[in-house]
Protein backbone atom coordinates (compact mmCIF):
# COMPACT_ATOMS: atom_id res chain seq x y z
CA UNK A 1 0.00 0.00 0.00
CA UNK A 2 1.45 3.85 -1.33
CA UNK A 3 1.24 6.24 1.95
CA UNK A 4 -0.03 9.37 0.15
CA UNK A 5 0.89 13.07 1.09
CA UNK A 6 -1.53 14.63 3.05
CA UNK A 7 -4.33 11.87 3.15
CA UNK A 8 -4.76 11.95 7.06
CA UNK A 9 -4.76 15.18 9.68
CA UNK A 10 -5.39 16.00 13.29
CA UNK A 11 -8.41 17.35 14.18
CA UNK A 12 -8.37 17.00 17.87
CA UNK A 13 -5.86 17.49 20.56
CA UNK A 14 -6.43 17.29 24.31
CA UNK A 15 -3.97 17.32 27.76
CA UNK A 16 -4.53 16.88 31.44
CA UNK A 17 -3.51 19.51 33.72
CA UNK A 18 0.24 18.28 34.28
CA UNK A 19 1.86 20.95 36.52
CA UNK A 20 -1.11 20.70 38.68
CA UNK A 21 -1.30 16.88 39.22
CA UNK A 22 2.74 17.31 39.68
CA UNK A 23 1.98 19.25 42.23
CA UNK A 24 -0.56 17.23 43.68
CA UNK A 25 0.92 13.96 43.41
CA UNK A 26 3.81 15.47 45.12
CA UNK A 27 1.89 16.45 47.92
CA UNK A 28 0.42 12.86 48.41
CA UNK A 29 -2.72 12.61 46.54
CA UNK A 30 -3.55 10.75 43.77
CA UNK A 31 -5.50 12.60 40.98
CA UNK A 32 -6.68 9.80 38.57
CA UNK A 33 -4.95 6.16 37.58
CA UNK A 34 -3.94 5.50 34.26
CA UNK A 35 -7.60 5.24 32.72
CA UNK A 36 -8.45 8.35 34.39
CA UNK A 37 -6.26 10.73 33.25
CA UNK A 38 -6.62 9.20 29.56
CA UNK A 39 -10.37 9.97 29.66
CA UNK A 40 -9.65 13.32 30.82
CA UNK A 41 -7.73 14.09 28.37
CA UNK A 42 -9.77 12.59 25.52
CA UNK A 43 -12.68 14.35 26.31
CA UNK A 44 -10.51 17.75 25.87
CA UNK A 45 -9.53 16.38 22.83
CA UNK A 46 -13.32 15.65 21.52
CA UNK A 47 -14.23 19.23 22.56
CA UNK A 48 -11.14 20.35 20.68
CA UNK A 49 -12.33 19.08 17.74
CA UNK A 50 -16.02 19.63 17.91
CA UNK A 51 -17.24 16.71 16.44
CA UNK A 52 -19.48 14.11 17.25
CA UNK A 53 -18.43 11.48 19.02
CA UNK A 54 -20.24 8.63 17.15
CA UNK A 55 -18.42 9.77 14.26
CA UNK A 56 -14.73 8.03 16.25
CA UNK A 57 -14.50 4.66 14.42
CA UNK A 58 -11.36 3.91 15.67
CA UNK A 59 -9.33 3.71 18.76
CA UNK A 60 -5.60 3.11 19.55
CA UNK A 61 -4.65 3.27 23.41
CA UNK A 62 -1.46 3.50 24.56
CA UNK A 63 0.72 0.65 26.66
CA UNK A 64 -0.44 1.33 29.79
CA UNK A 65 -4.44 0.35 29.80
CA UNK A 66 -6.37 -2.11 27.92
CA UNK A 67 -7.82 -1.32 24.50
CA UNK A 68 -10.99 -3.01 25.76
CA UNK A 69 -11.69 -1.26 29.20
CA UNK A 70 -10.59 2.08 27.54
CA UNK A 71 -13.47 1.40 24.99
CA UNK A 72 -16.13 1.01 27.72
CA UNK A 73 -15.05 3.65 29.43
CA UNK A 74 -15.09 6.39 26.35
CA UNK A 75 -18.39 4.65 25.56
CA UNK A 76 -16.65 4.12 21.80
CA UNK A 77 -17.52 1.06 20.12
CA UNK A 78 -15.31 0.97 17.55
CA UNK A 79 -15.10 -1.01 14.24
CA UNK A 80 -10.92 -0.78 14.73
CA UNK A 81 -8.62 -0.58 17.64
CA UNK A 82 -5.53 -1.77 18.65
CA UNK A 83 -2.50 -0.72 21.48
CA UNK A 84 1.18 0.95 20.54
CA UNK A 85 3.28 3.72 21.71
CA UNK A 86 2.40 7.72 20.59
CA UNK A 87 4.45 7.64 16.92
CA UNK A 88 3.70 3.92 16.27
CA UNK A 89 -0.37 4.99 17.21
CA UNK A 90 0.41 7.44 14.51
CA UNK A 91 1.36 5.44 11.97
CA UNK A 92 -0.82 2.94 12.40
CA UNK A 93 -4.23 5.25 12.40
CA UNK A 94 -2.09 6.78 8.96
CA UNK A 95 -2.11 3.15 8.37
CA UNK A 96 -5.10 1.70 9.10
CA UNK A 97 -7.35 5.39 7.57
CA UNK A 98 -5.65 4.88 4.49
CA UNK A 99 -6.33 0.88 4.02
CA UNK A 100 -9.70 2.16 4.91
CA UNK A 101 -10.41 0.48 8.01
CA UNK A 102 -11.49 3.61 9.73
CA UNK A 103 -12.28 7.23 9.27
CA UNK A 104 -11.82 8.74 12.40
CA UNK A 105 -9.79 7.48 15.54
CA UNK A 106 -9.14 8.98 18.30
CA UNK A 107 -5.49 8.30 20.19
CA UNK A 108 -5.31 7.66 24.07
CA UNK A 109 -2.99 7.51 26.64
CA UNK A 110 -3.07 7.69 30.16
CA UNK A 111 -0.18 6.90 32.86
CA UNK A 112 -0.23 6.82 36.91
CA UNK A 113 3.87 6.41 36.70
CA UNK A 114 4.64 8.68 39.42
CA UNK A 115 1.54 8.30 41.39
CA UNK A 116 1.94 4.01 41.33
CA UNK A 117 5.58 4.26 41.86
CA UNK A 118 6.14 2.70 38.36
CA UNK A 119 10.23 1.58 38.35
CA UNK A 120 12.12 2.65 35.15
CA UNK A 121 15.26 1.05 36.83
CA UNK A 122 16.32 -2.47 39.13
CA UNK A 123 15.10 -5.91 38.64
CA UNK A 124 11.36 -4.90 38.54
CA UNK A 125 11.78 -1.98 35.47
CA UNK A 126 8.76 -1.43 33.77
CA UNK A 127 9.41 -2.94 30.14
CA UNK A 128 11.90 -5.37 30.75
CA UNK A 129 9.80 -8.22 29.73
CA UNK A 130 9.62 -6.54 26.06
CA UNK A 131 12.54 -4.72 25.86
CA UNK A 132 15.47 -6.65 27.52
CA UNK A 133 18.15 -4.01 27.08
CA UNK A 134 16.47 -2.60 29.83
CA UNK A 135 17.50 -5.79 32.26
CA UNK A 136 19.63 -7.50 30.40
CA UNK A 137 22.80 -6.20 31.65
CA UNK A 138 21.70 -5.59 35.35
CA UNK A 139 24.66 -8.61 36.06
CA UNK A 140 27.11 -6.04 35.13
CA UNK A 141 26.50 -3.33 37.46
CA UNK A 142 23.83 -0.90 34.99
CA UNK A 143 20.93 -0.62 36.96
CA UNK A 144 18.40 1.60 35.29
CA UNK A 145 18.00 2.91 31.65
CA UNK A 146 20.29 6.11 32.88
CA UNK A 147 22.93 3.30 32.74
CA UNK A 148 22.29 2.31 29.47
CA UNK A 149 22.16 5.57 27.83
CA UNK A 150 25.51 7.24 29.80
CA UNK A 151 27.26 4.28 28.28
CA UNK A 152 25.89 5.72 24.53
CA UNK A 153 26.32 9.12 25.70
CA UNK A 154 30.26 8.33 27.14
CA UNK A 155 31.14 6.77 23.99
CA UNK A 156 29.25 9.36 21.61
CA UNK A 157 31.57 12.33 23.01
CA UNK A 158 34.38 10.36 22.65
CA UNK A 159 34.27 10.05 19.32
CA UNK A 160 32.54 13.18 18.06
CA UNK A 161 34.93 15.05 20.42
CA UNK A 162 31.62 16.36 22.29
CA UNK A 163 31.68 17.99 25.49
CA UNK A 164 29.85 18.66 28.74
CA UNK A 165 29.22 22.10 28.09
CA UNK A 166 28.36 20.91 24.16
CA UNK A 167 25.80 18.71 25.99
CA UNK A 168 24.33 21.36 28.33
CA UNK A 169 22.96 23.09 25.56
CA UNK A 170 20.05 20.63 25.16
CA UNK A 171 19.34 20.93 28.59
CA UNK A 172 19.74 24.50 28.64
CA UNK A 173 17.66 25.49 25.24
CA UNK A 174 14.66 23.20 26.08
CA UNK A 175 14.43 24.72 29.51
CA UNK A 176 14.19 28.27 28.04
CA UNK A 177 11.70 27.09 25.64
CA UNK A 178 9.88 25.56 28.90
CA UNK A 179 10.25 28.59 30.31
CA UNK A 180 7.54 30.34 28.01
CA UNK A 181 5.29 27.41 28.17
CA UNK A 182 2.59 27.39 30.83
CA UNK A 183 1.39 23.55 30.89
CA UNK A 184 5.57 22.87 31.48
CA UNK A 185 6.52 21.40 34.71
CA UNK A 186 9.88 22.69 35.27
CA UNK A 187 10.10 26.32 33.72
CA UNK A 188 12.80 28.43 35.81
CA UNK A 189 15.54 28.73 33.38
CA UNK A 190 19.05 27.10 33.78
CA UNK A 191 22.80 28.39 32.37
CA UNK A 192 25.59 26.26 31.38
CA UNK A 193 26.97 27.03 34.79
CA UNK A 194 24.16 25.27 36.33
CA UNK A 195 24.31 22.41 34.33
CA UNK A 196 27.84 22.04 34.75
CA UNK A 197 27.55 21.94 38.25
CA UNK A 198 24.60 20.03 38.93
CA UNK A 199 24.64 16.16 40.24
CA UNK A 200 25.40 13.51 38.39
CA UNK A 201 22.46 10.47 38.55
CA UNK A 202 24.38 8.66 36.30
CA UNK A 203 28.00 10.21 34.77
CA UNK A 204 28.14 11.81 32.39
CA UNK A 205 24.41 12.02 32.47
CA UNK A 206 23.61 15.46 34.84
CA UNK A 207 20.21 15.14 36.40
CA UNK A 208 19.19 17.38 33.93
CA UNK A 209 19.76 14.90 31.18
CA UNK A 210 16.87 13.06 32.65
CA UNK A 211 13.35 13.30 31.69
CA UNK A 212 10.64 13.94 34.36
CA UNK A 213 8.75 11.41 35.66
CA UNK A 214 4.84 12.51 36.23
CA UNK A 215 1.34 11.48 35.78
CA UNK A 216 -1.12 12.38 32.92
CA UNK A 217 -2.58 12.03 29.62
CA UNK A 218 -2.99 12.66 26.09
CA UNK A 219 -5.14 12.27 23.36
CA UNK A 220 -5.57 13.08 19.91
CA UNK A 221 -7.98 12.41 16.89
CA UNK A 222 -6.66 12.02 13.76
CA UNK A 223 -9.07 11.62 10.62
CA UNK A 224 -9.41 11.14 6.75
CA UNK A 225 -8.34 14.62 5.11
CA UNK A 226 -11.65 14.50 3.38
CA UNK A 227 -13.58 14.56 6.43
CA UNK A 228 -10.97 16.66 8.57
CA UNK A 229 -11.25 19.46 6.46
CA UNK A 230 -15.18 19.22 6.36
CA UNK A 231 -15.69 19.80 10.01
CA UNK A 232 -12.49 22.37 10.84
CA UNK A 233 -10.35 25.21 8.79
CA UNK A 234 -7.38 24.22 9.96
CA UNK A 235 -6.61 20.13 10.43
CA UNK A 236 -2.76 19.52 10.80
CA UNK A 237 -1.37 17.17 7.77
CA UNK A 238 0.21 14.02 7.94
CA UNK A 239 2.66 14.98 5.05
CA UNK A 240 5.41 12.00 5.45
CA UNK A 241 6.42 9.08 7.82
CA UNK A 242 9.44 6.37 7.73
CA UNK A 243 10.26 3.48 9.98
CA UNK A 244 13.40 1.22 10.04
CA UNK A 245 14.19 -0.98 12.48
CA UNK A 246 18.03 -2.25 13.86
CA UNK A 247 17.26 -5.89 15.66
CA UNK A 248 20.32 -7.37 15.18
CA UNK A 249 22.40 -7.34 18.64
CA UNK A 250 19.54 -5.16 20.04
CA UNK A 251 19.44 -6.68 23.04
CA UNK A 252 22.96 -6.29 23.99
CA UNK A 253 22.75 -2.74 22.95
CA UNK A 254 24.64 -3.10 19.87
CA UNK A 255 22.95 -0.54 17.63
CA UNK A 256 23.19 2.38 20.04
CA UNK A 257 26.71 2.03 21.16
CA UNK A 258 28.11 0.77 17.39
CA UNK A 259 26.50 3.31 15.39
CA UNK A 260 24.28 5.21 17.42
CA UNK A 261 21.19 4.28 15.19
CA UNK A 262 22.63 5.78 12.22
CA UNK A 263 21.96 3.52 9.93
CA UNK A 264 17.84 3.52 10.69
CA UNK A 265 17.71 7.24 11.53
CA UNK A 266 19.01 7.99 7.97
CA UNK A 267 16.24 5.81 6.36
CA UNK A 268 13.32 6.40 8.37
CA UNK A 269 13.84 10.09 7.45
CA UNK A 270 14.53 9.65 3.87
CA UNK A 271 11.37 7.71 3.55
CA UNK A 272 9.50 10.34 5.22
CA UNK A 273 11.32 13.03 3.20
CA UNK A 274 10.53 11.45 -0.12
CA UNK A 275 6.78 11.27 0.73
CA UNK A 276 6.67 14.32 2.09
CA UNK A 277 8.83 16.40 -0.94
CA UNK A 278 10.35 18.17 1.67
CA UNK A 279 13.72 17.69 3.82
CA UNK A 280 15.74 18.66 6.58
CA UNK A 281 16.49 22.20 5.33
CA UNK A 282 12.61 23.23 5.02
CA UNK A 283 11.78 22.53 8.64
CA UNK A 284 10.60 25.16 11.24
CA UNK A 285 10.63 23.06 14.13
CA UNK A 286 12.22 19.92 14.92
CA UNK A 287 10.62 17.32 17.73
CA UNK A 288 12.80 15.11 19.14
CA UNK A 289 11.72 11.86 21.78
CA UNK A 290 13.87 12.82 24.40
CA UNK A 291 13.82 10.13 27.37
CA UNK A 292 17.27 11.69 28.01
CA UNK A 293 19.22 14.47 26.68
CA UNK A 294 21.64 12.52 24.26
CA UNK A 295 18.50 11.54 22.11
CA UNK A 296 18.81 15.33 20.73
CA UNK A 297 21.89 15.28 19.26
CA UNK A 298 21.67 11.67 17.69
CA UNK A 299 18.58 12.59 16.18
CA UNK A 300 20.62 15.47 14.44
CA UNK A 301 22.93 13.99 12.72
CA UNK A 302 20.87 11.21 12.21
CA UNK A 303 18.08 12.78 10.27
CA UNK A 304 20.33 15.22 8.25
CA UNK A 305 20.30 18.56 10.22
CA UNK A 306 23.98 18.28 10.24
CA UNK A 307 27.17 16.21 8.94
CA UNK A 308 27.82 13.50 11.04
CA UNK A 309 30.49 14.69 13.51
CA UNK A 310 29.66 18.23 13.51
CA UNK A 311 27.20 18.07 16.23
CA UNK A 312 28.85 20.62 18.98
CA UNK A 313 29.70 23.08 15.82
CA UNK A 314 26.13 23.11 15.02
CA UNK A 315 24.64 23.67 18.60
CA UNK A 316 26.86 26.87 18.95
CA UNK A 317 26.92 27.87 15.44
CA UNK A 318 23.19 27.22 14.54
CA UNK A 319 21.73 27.25 18.43
CA UNK A 320 18.30 25.09 18.55
CA UNK A 321 16.81 27.40 21.84
CA UNK A 322 15.03 30.33 20.86
CA UNK A 323 15.98 32.62 18.52
CA UNK A 324 18.28 29.57 17.29
CA UNK A 325 17.84 28.71 13.67
CA UNK A 326 16.16 25.40 14.20
CA UNK A 327 13.99 25.84 16.97
CA UNK A 328 13.95 21.79 18.79
CA UNK A 329 11.39 20.57 21.71
CA UNK A 330 10.07 23.62 21.75
CA UNK A 331 7.35 22.76 24.60
CA UNK A 332 10.82 21.75 26.50
CA UNK A 333 9.98 18.13 26.04
CA UNK A 334 10.42 15.40 28.30
CA UNK A 335 12.79 17.04 30.46
CA UNK A 336 11.53 20.21 31.00
CA UNK A 337 7.42 20.06 30.06
CA UNK A 338 6.39 16.72 31.01
CA UNK A 339 7.13 12.65 30.46
CA UNK A 340 4.23 11.65 28.35
CA UNK A 341 6.50 9.40 26.42
CA UNK A 342 6.17 10.96 23.21
CA UNK A 343 2.79 12.23 23.31
CA UNK A 344 3.35 15.43 24.46
CA UNK A 345 5.07 15.93 21.18
CA UNK A 346 2.29 15.55 18.76
CA UNK A 347 0.45 18.26 20.96
CA UNK A 348 2.76 20.59 20.58
CA UNK A 349 3.55 20.08 16.63
CA UNK A 350 -0.43 20.79 16.41
CA UNK A 351 -0.12 24.08 18.53
CA UNK A 352 2.72 25.07 16.12
CA UNK A 353 1.06 24.61 13.10
CA UNK A 354 -2.09 26.01 14.33
CA UNK A 355 -0.03 29.13 15.62
CA UNK A 356 -1.25 29.01 19.20
CA UNK A 357 1.75 27.54 20.70
CA UNK A 358 1.36 31.04 22.83
CA UNK A 359 5.00 32.88 23.86
CA UNK A 360 6.88 30.09 22.13
CA UNK A 361 5.11 29.94 18.85
CA UNK A 362 7.81 30.05 16.09
CA UNK A 363 6.63 32.25 13.65
CA UNK A 364 4.75 31.24 10.40
CA UNK A 365 5.19 27.80 11.16
CA UNK A 366 4.49 25.10 8.55
CA UNK A 367 6.22 22.29 9.03
CA UNK A 368 7.27 20.22 12.01
CA UNK A 369 9.59 16.96 12.17
CA UNK A 370 9.31 14.70 14.85
CA UNK A 371 11.72 11.88 15.44
CA UNK A 372 11.26 8.85 18.18
CA UNK A 373 14.83 6.31 18.27
CA UNK A 374 14.16 3.90 21.06
CA UNK A 375 14.62 0.30 21.49
CA UNK A 376 15.81 0.08 18.00
CA UNK A 377 13.35 1.23 16.14
CA UNK A 378 13.94 5.13 14.42
CA UNK A 379 10.39 6.46 13.26
CA UNK A 380 10.39 9.43 11.37
CA UNK A 381 7.12 12.07 11.18
CA UNK A 382 6.52 15.40 9.31
CA UNK A 383 3.54 17.46 9.91
CA UNK A 384 1.90 20.42 7.95
CA UNK A 385 -0.27 23.08 7.26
Amino acid sequence: MTRTRRATAIIGIGQTDWSGDWRRVRAGEKPADSVGYAAQAFQDALRDSGIPKDDIDGLIVGPTTAYERMGEVLGLNVRWGGQADAVQSVLQAQMAIEAGYAKVIALVYGNDQRSAGTQYGGPSAMGGQSFLSYVYHSPWGMTSQGALYALTLRRYQHERGLSEADMGQVAVAQRAWASMNEAAIQRKQITIDDYLQSRYVCEPLHVFDYCLVNDGGVALIIADAEYAERMRPDPVYILGTGRSDLNTGATSLEPRLTDYYLPAQQQAGASSYEMAGIGPDDMDVMLAYDSFSVHVPLALEGYGYCEVGDVAKFLAEKGIGPGGALPVNTHGGHLSESYMQGWNHQLEAVRQLRGTAGDRQVPGAQTVHYTSDVAGKCMSVIYGR
